[in-house]
């Protein structure tokens, strides 16, 4: 297991500046992972840990050993970091069967053959994958590949791997698999993992700990994944996070209210926002709101869509609509709504953020 520390890391292309003074911590047997929007520099920051870009400011820590400092004129090359790595394509070579591939970082060690051939044939029994080792990858199935990869990064290190959007070209069930199984390995060898994606529902089912990036590269929160989730550090990552509803609110003496179908209703006593005189919209997620007919707020439903474990609804409140989405059990229990109908919303959680000027 080994230790990943970036202390103050910086890194441009040209006069783009992609990541300014980034520092983060991932612990020993950690699966870290790296999500945010497309440009935030995720991918950058793995390309600057596995030394293929060289950061202009800052230290890279893997365990013990300084691979990176800019300051000490550090900068230990790709093949000595010790790091296994997973592309989002694989990366397996179509012309050698899948012992071979697992087997092609071993010979760069100038290991002997008996031993490359025991640990090699070790990794892919650790991802089931040793009835295998004589076939070709055009023989194999995507996950089958996408094993063979994890495989060969398994035999590149034990301490460190990265995996850069593995299961994206996967299908759903196919996806939920190896992520079973990633975390299965994990859990055998105890294999430090950092983990990179756009996809938000991996990430949170997969790590232990989430960095979520902005726009500018840099980190607006560092948590598990229920603190991510119910405890959003700001508005940036209330709405990266998930589905969001934002609905404008007036502030008035006597509390907060919301613009309904039936007009302005109470939704909260003003010490929700004490003392702001700024402009503010109530935040919820599409299963934060509930019907309730004894609720003074008002809605009508636009569509109802049933997607098997949930139904999809779109709400007229006012000038706004909204999205709720409603459990299976909900709807055995309380029965669906129908299009043209209202209905009384009931907030069960709920944010306020300032309005973002348009």
């Amino acid at each position: 297991m080994a230790k990943v520390q970036f202390n103050d890391v910086s890194f441009s292309y040209g006069d783009k500046k992609i990541i300014q003074n980034l520092s983060l911590e991932v612990n020993d047997g950690e699966i870290m992972g790296v999500i945010g929007p497309s440009g935030c520099g995720k991918t950058t920051l793995i390309r600057l840990l596995c030394g293929f870009i060289k950061p202009e400011t800052g230290s890279i820590f893997i365990g013990e050993t300084c691979v990176f400092d800019a300051k000490k004129r550090i900068n230990i090359p790709p093949e000595r970091r010790n790091i296994g790595v997973v592309f989002q394509d694989y990366a397996v070579w179509p012309h050698l069967t899948v012992l071979e591939n697992v087997k092609y970082p071993l010979k760069k060690k100038r290991m002997d053959k008996k031993q490359m051939q025991e640990i090699a044939m070790n990794a892919l029994k650790q991802v089931q994958m040793e009835t295998y080792a004589n076939h070709l990858p055009s023989q194999l199935s995507g996950g089958q590949q996408q094993r063979v990869a994890i495989a060969r990064a398994l035999v590149s290190s034990k301490e460190l791997i990265v995996l850069d959007e593995p299961i994206t070209n996967l299908d759903l069930k196919l996806r939920q698999e190896m992520l079973k199984e990633i975390r299965e390995i994990q859990k055998t060898i105890g294999t430090t993992i950092v983990y990179i994606s756009h996809d938000q529902e991996a990430s949170l089912e997969l790590c232990d700990r989430l960095a979520i990036m902005d726009q500018q590269g840099n980190i607006r929160q560092l948590g598990n994944d229920y603190d991510i989730v119910m405890k959003p550090k700001d508005r940036y990552i209330f709405e990266f996070v998930g589905i969001s509803n934002f609905v404008d609110v007036v502030t008035k003496e006597d509390g907060i209210y919301i613009n309904a179908e039936n007009g302005l209703v109470k939704l909260d006593e003003k010490s929700a926002l004490e003392n702001s005189t700024k402009a503010y919209q109530l935040a919820f997620r599409p299963m934060d709101a509930v019907f309730d007919n004894e609720s003074p707020i008002k809605g009508k439903v636009v569509t109802e869509t049933f997607l098997g474990n949930i139904t999809n609804y779109f709400i007229q409140l006012g000038d706004k609509q909204i999205r709720l989405q409603q459990s299976a059990l909900d709807v055995m229990k309380y029965g669906k709504a129908k299009e043209g109908q209202e209905v009384g919303l009931k907030f069960v959680r709920k944010f306020y953020y300032e309005k973002e000027e348009a």
